[in-house]
């Protein structure tokens, strides 16, 4: 399926989605609409906590059991023997009691499930005072056609203990493959946790760096989440060769065979706008690639994405500032793109795509805005949070400097991390040629078809010397023609790089009329 129909038909299923409209899907119950829902957990021993511990600290990953009510706008559910773990490595520090867990409802009642869904995730948002930094940016993502978990939120009460307010995560499996990506028999790798000791920890950089053909010397770095009785890793390690061992020409030319390029440009370019670089741009953890079977061409999956508006630092500086092609120095996928003009330029068309329609204060404020009206109430009644009410309050809207209990420093507020890291963006990438542009060159002129994939016809209907210059994204000329007594000209622009481009049309009489091209 072509990448720009296939990115239309993901969007329009997500305006059903939280337009109301039944899609069909699993988990539309849950994530179709805002709302805070309640799970009620019932430990069978009053000593459950202890035992989640330990079982977290085990690194095992085993459940315990427990009886589970949830309420949510649909009514009442109730479930039988769901398995409970805890989950995380950082937010495992939140104080209290208060920590990240995943329901697994067919962990000891095969094919129980929720909505649908057969796990959930649970995230206490440490370190965030808003409560939903996950939500706004998984949202954006989606909104842009990256593929990302969808998010809601809920209260938390185990042994009739209220637990604290969460934010709820769609687990990324075979039901997320199949709605999202509308493939679920090809290979999901998950990134694996490079945190060096502690539960789970231990392992090194998933950085797509090539280690040889051994699957083994990948087992630390990465998960096979599906097709685990086969446990065959060829496909992982083939892309990982072309990523790090291909010429450069070679991988300028053969990238979009190997993964959905556009998806992932737009996914890198929200990283670095949103400063999340607990990603691959930094920490090299927290992302999915999925081997999509019927397109043959990896596809990128955002995940855990509680540390973004710039609350991850990577030793990096200053996060309003950072460098719009930010990145560890061994994240051989960026190298090539960012090293690459061809490539760097369809990256930038994205960031330019991206900064009009999404990041910027007024789309996400709005979004922001929706959502502290829905869980105000509910973080204020958390007991076990974090952060004070006041702290919530405050860093919806502007930076709070080493306040809670949280880390010190900065923690930057949502909002004024929108304004002044689109200010700073706006200085270091020139989108403004683009902006303003009418559809038509002018009343007696037409460009056709737009958007086009190769030839491109423009007819402005009477005899006049004319000049036709093309400008990319960054305002660089790439094409000029001049003409003498036409009304017609016929462009082959097959060879160009898909993107965004300005074409320009100057008359003798110094009369100059310009158009937004999009070649795809």
């Amino acid at each position: 399926m072509p990448e720009q129909m296939k990115r239309i038909l993901a969007i329009a299923l997500l305006l059903m989605i939280y337009s109301g409209v039944s899609a069909q899907i699993d988990g539309d119950i849950l994530f179709g609409q805002d709302q805070v829902i309640t799970i009620d957990l019932q430990f069978e021993s009053s000593d459950y906590y202890t035992q989640l511990v330990n079982f977290y600290n085990a690194g095992a990953n085993e459940y315990l059991g427990a009886n589970l009510t949830i309420t949510d706008q649909a009514g009442v559910q109730e479930f039988i023997s769901v398995g409970v773990r805890f989950k995380g490595n950082s937010s495992f520090g939140h104080p209290g009691t208060k920590k990240s867990f995943k329901i697994d409802f067919n962990e000891f009642v095969s094919g129980q499930n929720y909505d649908g869904l057969k796990k959930l995730n649970f995230s206490n948002c440490f370190k965030d005072p808003s409560m939903m930094r996950e939500k706004v940016f998984f949202d954006v993502c989606q909104a842009a056609g990256v593929p990302a978990p969808r998010t809601s939120f809920a209260n938390v009460i185990m042994n009739g203990e209220a637990i604290g307010f969460y934010a709820v995560v769609e687990q990324i499996d075979d039901q997320f493959l199949d709605w999202r990506i509308q493939d679920d028999a090809g290979n999901l790798f998950k990134a694996g946790d490079n945190f060096g000791g502690g539960p789970g920890g231990g392992g090194s950089a998933a950085d797509l760096f090539y280690y040889g053909n051994d699957q083994t010397s990948y087992a630390d770095r990465y998960e096979l989440n599906t097709n685990e009785d086969v446990n065959d890793w060829t496909d992982l390690i083939e892309l990982i060769d072309f990523i790090n061992n291909s010429s450069e020409l070679e991988f300028e030319s053969e990238i979009e065979n190997h993964i959905e390029l556009t998806e992932y440009l737009r996914s890198a370019a929200l990283d670095m706008l949103f400063s999340n670089l607990d990603s691959y741009t930094g920490s090299a953890r927290n992302y999915y690639i999925y081997h999509n079977s019927t397109s043959n061409r990896w596809e990128w999956i955002k995940w855990d994405g509680n540390e973004s508006f710039g609350s991850y630092t990577n030793n990096a500086g200053n996060m309003i500032s950072l460098a719009l092609n930010y990145h560890n120095n061994t994240r051989p996928l960026l190298d090539n793109i960012f090293n690459n003009s061809v490539l760097y330029n369809k990256y930038l068309n994205e960031v330019c795509d991206l900064t009009e329609n999404f990041f910027n204060s007024s789309y996400i404020n709005l979004r922001i805005d929706e959502l502290k009206v829905l869980i105000a109430e509910h973080v204020y009644a958390d007991g076990n949070k974090m952060y004070s009410n006041a702290n919530f309050d405050t860093n919806i809207e502007s930076d709070i400097i080493a306040g809670g209990p949280g880390p010190g420093g900065t923690t930057y507020g949502l909002k004024s991390f929108v304004q002044s890291r689109s200010s700073f963006l706006a200085n270091q990438n020139d989108c403004n040629v683009f902006t303003g542009i009418d559809n038509s060159i002018n009343s007696r002129a037409t460009i056709f078809p737009n958007p086009s994939s190769s030839l491109v016809n423009i007819s402005w209907g009477y005899t006049a010397e004319m000049s036709i210059s093309i400008f990319d994204i960054v305002g660089k000329q790439v094409y000029f023609q001049a003409t003498q007594n036409t009304q017609d000209l016929t462009l082959d622009l097959s060879e160009y790089p898909k993107g965004i481009y300005l074409i320009r049309l100057a008359e003798s009489n110094g009369h100059v009329s310009q158009q937004k091209l999009i070649l795809q």
